[in-house]
């Protein structure tokens, strides 16, 4: 069936969602999503970022529906019409949004270590307001220990509530998720108790914003000052693919994670022994530079990005200045001539 997302018409098949035949598009087009998650299944519809308005139904029903859509949970029709960044409504709706996500979150980018690779930054980058409305006291929590490699920093949680689907999904003991109701919602463990499963890292890599931060890394360096690139392992344990990208600052490794696509989403999922405890180059096999988007902020400190020669076009001796300020300049009604002594 085919779908047309801001005049653009993609063919796509039975059950998929507007979110993911925008991702087909591809460009400006894509919502953002700091919710849903492609690898994790029943993720999306909890942070209303990717909302779309669907300005046709579809061929059967050509209606509108009256209400901003969540993309990431909204299925196609065949000669459904979606506006996404080319609606007015659509960006009013985003920049809202962002707004509300920012109520209670700390203004520490200056020394989180998600600082780069933030899908909240760059969220607010494009979407966020210069002044806040907010007045009132920013809710806080009580830090709290929940494993020997994860640090938890829950004020600066959106509950997206990714890391509680990996901990379902990845493993076969989740000993945290979702506590309390409204805004005391937060992540924690029921009794306390530790994180130590072993894909318990995943729910580093799968947080959007700078609430679950790996310890070994931890104020080590910022993202931009080391280079990725991809390696693999020949690794025992039973699920873990062995591909990640390591993070080199000279000949040492900062860190270890795995590999994310253009959509900030892991391509697959890594153990804890991969990535905490594998930090020497010579337990990997290093396969060359990682590529990221040209916007990231990591790319502005890759050298493996093209540098292109730059050519100024310009009129004629432009920069040379005008004929006759050349001429007042240089003197030219009176040239020097060095064969004539004056007595």
């Amino acid at each position: 069936m085919k779908v047309t997302i801001d005049g653009q018409e993609i063919e796509v098949e039975a059950g998929t969602t507007i979110l993911q035949a925008a991702r087909m598009i591809g460009g400006e087009v894509v919502p953002p999503a700091m919710c849903y998650y492609s690898k994790l299944k029943g993720s999306g519809g909890k942070c209303r970022c990717c909302l779309v308005d669907v300005t046709k139904g579809s061929d059967a029903d050509p209606r509108p529906m009256p209400k901003l859509m969540a993309s990431c949970v909204t299925g196609c029709q065949d000669g459904m019409e979606i506006a996404s960044k080319a609606s007015p409504r659509v960006q009013e709706a985003r920049k809202s949004v962002t707004e509300f996500l920012l109520i209670n979150h700390p203004l520490d980018c200056p020394i989180c270590d998600q600082a780069g690779e933030c899908d909240l930054q760059n969220l607010s980058f494009e979407h966020g307001k210069s002044a806040s409305r907010f007045i009132e006291e920013k809710r806080t929590f009580e830090p709290e220990d929940i494993g020997p490699n994860i640090q938890l920093h829950m004020n600066r949680c959106i509950l997206c509530q990714r890391c509680v689907q990996v901990a379902d999904q990845l493993t076969d003991d989740r000993v945290h998720g979702v506590m309390d109701r409204g805004d005391h919602a937060n992540i924690s463990t029921c009794i306390s108790k530790a994180i130590t499963n072993e894909f318990s890292g995943n729910m580093i890599d799968v947080c959007p914003v700078g609430a679950l931060t790996d310890k070994t890394f931890r104020f080590k360096s910022r993202v931009w000052f080391n280079k990725p690139y991809n390696a693999h392992r020949e690794c025992t344990t039973p699920g873990c693919c062995g591909k990640t990208t390591v993070w080199m600052f000279g000949n040492e490794i900062q860190r270890v994670t795995g590999r994310k696509d253009e959509f900030h989403e892991v391509e697959e999922f890594i153990c804890n022994t991969c990535r905490f405890d594998k930090k020497e180059v010579s337990d990997w096999v290093i396969e060359g530079p990682r590529e990221f988007e040209k916007d990231s902020v990591i790319n502005q400190n890759n050298y493996t990005q093209k540098l292109e020669k730059v050519e100024i076009a310009t009129e004629k001796n432009i920069l040379l200045g005008r004929d006759q300020d050349r001429k007042k300049i240089s003197m030219a009604a009176n040239p020097l001539d060095t064969n004539t002594q004056k007595s």
